[in-house]
């Protein structure tokens, strides 16, 4: 495996970045550590404005081939994992890794599919939401007193990270990209959510929460099954109990949507 054939499966996705500057940055960071591969969410600014190509300093083609979708979702719909940079956890459970972890967790995962690194808007960064459709939160440790990073900066570090993991693994001999994949890859992104999706209406026709929040529970089921990372055919054997289970409401009376 070439360092260009390892780095081909990672995906840099800013969401409503608000600078165009920063996404000519960001595309400059990518094209410095090899990276190609740029998505923008709903940016409020575009990768042809003259801001943007000028902090690219060069790199055009990461800005002509950047591609716009209108939600973090649809960006990482295709993707087997997703790690989200944020300066704090807030309140979705999800396993935190340093940079440099996580950029040996994305390689390890490539060889199941596209891997995304997520990167919220620079006011606010990653909303709960956002972090809810990643399999783990990265986190920089910056200094605590000072830790204000700028979004490109922030992209650079762990396109770093992923460059230096990708080489030490060429560098090692690993040269066949299926060694250690798994014979059913995780299932996609947009997947678990068609399951998410599947399970909180389930759990309404049950009535399960008797009182209790929804989203409480549905936050714990969903970084539960992210961390379980189960394949497209154990998804099919949860949805078919789901469906069952749905059927039984039905039978007792239960409204089911």
């Amino acid at each position: 495996m070439s360092a260009d054939a390892a780095q081909a499966g990672v995906r840099i996705v800013l969401v409503q970045t608000q600078h165009p500057g920063n996404i000519g940055s960001a595309a400059r960071a990518l094209k410095t550590m090899g990276l190609h591969d740029l998505l923008l969410v709903d940016p409020q600014g575009s990768p042809a404005h003259r801001d943007a190509l000028a902090m690219a300093a060069g790199a055009d083609d990461v800005l002509a081939g950047a591609r716009i979708v209108a939600s973090a979702a649809e960006a990482v719909a295709d993707c087997a994992f997703v790690a989200g940079c944020t300066a704090r956890s807030r309140h979705v459970s999800l396993p935190g890794l340093s940079p440099r972890e996580a950029a040996a967790q994305l390689l390890a995962q490539s060889a199941h599919g596209p891997v995304a690194l997520l990167f919220g808007c620079e006011r606010t960064g990653l909303t709960n939401a956002e972090l809810q459709l990643c399999h783990a939160a990265v986190h920089i440790p910056a200094n605590p007193v000072y830790g204000s990073l700028n979004l490109a900066a922030a992209v650079q570090v762990l396109c770093y990270e992923w460059r230096v993991a990708a080489l030490e693994r060429v560098a090692a001999g690993c040269g066949d990209d299926t060694a250690g994949a798994r014979a059913d890859p995780p299932a996609t992104q947009a997947q678990m959510e068609g399951l998410f999706a599947h399970l909180a209406s389930t759990l309404d026709a049950i009535d399960f929460h008797k009182g209790r929040s929804p989203a409480t529970v549905m936050r714990r089921l969903r970084a539960l099954f992210q961390r379980a990372q189960p394949d497209a055919r154990e998804l099919r054997i949860l949805r078919g109990i789901l469906a069952d289970a749905q059927r039984m409401a039905r039978l007792a009376g239960r409204k089911v949507e």
